[in-house]
């Protein structure tokens, strides 16, 4: 079902963006704080909000700009909203690289990490108006964290953790 359309309105529309991208990374972080992970229902709601924030800017930011004729005829823009896009995925990579931790033979953090990518690009998708995208993407991490977890063998990681010695 297509978000309503208030572009007349487009103040209502940024903030039904931010609403939207704060509810999906919470529904991820909410099974991230209810298998007692560190990074959970705050984190993953703030990345979200996070990275739809930068993008609604990157996006209406520009009807914000002074007009060519204020500037002068020769002047132009050079404006590519994709441009902060690309540095929300470097900032989350920053984020991310951090929470990667090793514990003797083990890496950990990783999945974390990945999740906290997603949770980012979601945000993202939200903030581009990809609304039943962003849904999609926020049921397909909830599976990936929820189900592929019960059915991963459990000696997945004794098995990595004795390869690596």
């Amino acid at each position: 079902m297509p978000m309503p359309d208030f572009s007349v309105f487009p103040d209502i529309t940024m903030a039904l963006r931010l609403l939207l991208a704060v509810a999906l990374g919470a529904a991820v972080g909410f099974e991230r704080e209810y298998v007692g992970k560190a990074a959970g229902f705050r984190t993953y709601a703030l990345v979200s909000l996070g990275a739809c924030l930068f993008t609604v800017v990157s996006l209406y930011g520009m009807t914000q700009l002074p007009t060519a004729p204020a500037l002068g005829d020769t002047f132009r823009y050079n404006y590519d909203p994709t441009r902060i896009v690309s540095q929300i995925v470097v900032g989350i990579g920053f984020l991310g690289a951090g929470l990667i931790i090793f514990r003797g033979f083990r890496v950990e953090g990783l999945t974390t990490a990945a999740g906290l990518w997603v949770a980012a690009a979601i945000g993202t998708a939200v903030g581009f108006g990809f609304y039943a995208l962003a849904a999609v993407a926020a049921a397909l991490e909830l599976t990936i964290f929820y189900l592929l977890k019960r059915v991963e063998p459990h000696e997945h990681s004794e098995e990595v953790s004795s390869l690596e010695r």
